[in-house]
């Protein structure tokens, strides 16, 4: 009879789900440290987060699109393509600093993407429902599975967490054009100096680390299910 186990063999479970879950533990450490360090240092034009993202929208004609502060607290920031607006937390919203500053354009670069239709960020707005779906269900039917050693449900639970994964590698390259879009904005309308520049270059190097590492260790993840499954059915 077989016999499906979600711990596999413990060299493939360390193998596979523990240096990604280091790894993302030390980009987020990396993260919190250098926003930090750059909230501390005020930009010279005296501009807020929310100044802005607002100049940048008004420069690419998006005058429709709101700058709101969001209630989620540090770190919420987000662009909402199904209201069209800009969320920035408070930090952000009200702060003069060079993160504050890196942040808004970042967010921003994201509503500029909407504006043009940019095909990766079209893609995971559209697979948006499915994942959404996929990302609470996945979980719960892979454990039904495989204590009622239903091989199939098993298999299904995999194919969705390839769905979700799917999205995070669709996210990589939304993330990293939004910066590039952000960094563009800031240099060409003259927002930030020289030095400046360098410290929100750091902040959204920092910020898109954190995607790839959720990236690595949502593969790594579904690398390790899948042979487990493999080997089970094996």
């Amino acid at each position: 009879m077989l016999r499906f186990s979600l711990m596999g063999n413990w060299g493939l479970y360390f193998l596979f789900l523990i240096p990604p879950l280091i790894i993302g533990f030390a980009v987020q450490h990396w993260l919190k440290k250098t926003v930090a360090e750059n909230m501390q240092v005020e930009v010279a034009n005296g501009l807020t987060g929310a100044d802005v993202a607002r100049q940048i929208l008004d420069r690419n004609g998006l005058h429709g699109v709101p700058v709101e502060t969001s209630p989620g607290g540090p770190l919420s920031d987000h662009y909402d393509p199904r209201q069209k607006s800009v969320h920035l937390s408070e930090p952000v919203h009200r702060g003069h600093a060079v993160a504050s500053t890196a942040i808004a354009a970042h967010e921003v670069g994201h509503a500029i993407q909407h504006a043009k239709a940019y095909a990766p960020f079209r893609l995971r707005s559209a697979m948006w429902p499915a994942v959404a779906f996929a990302s609470n269900a996945w979980i719960f039917l892979l454990l039904i599975g495989a204590f009622a050693q239903l091989f199939g449900l098993v298999a299904f639970a995999i194919v969705l967490y390839a769905v979700v994964v799917l999205f995070q590698l669709v996210t990589l390259p939304v993330e990293f054009d939004a910066s590039r879009r952000a960094m563009a904005q800031l240099r060409d309308m003259g927002l930030v100096t020289t030095g400046e520049a360098q410290g929100a270059r750091k902040v959204l190097t920092a910020a898109a680390m954190t995607y790839v590492a959720a990236a690595l260790a949502a593969l790594s993840q579904l690398a390790y299910y899948a042979l487990v499954f493999l080997g089970n059915r094996n």
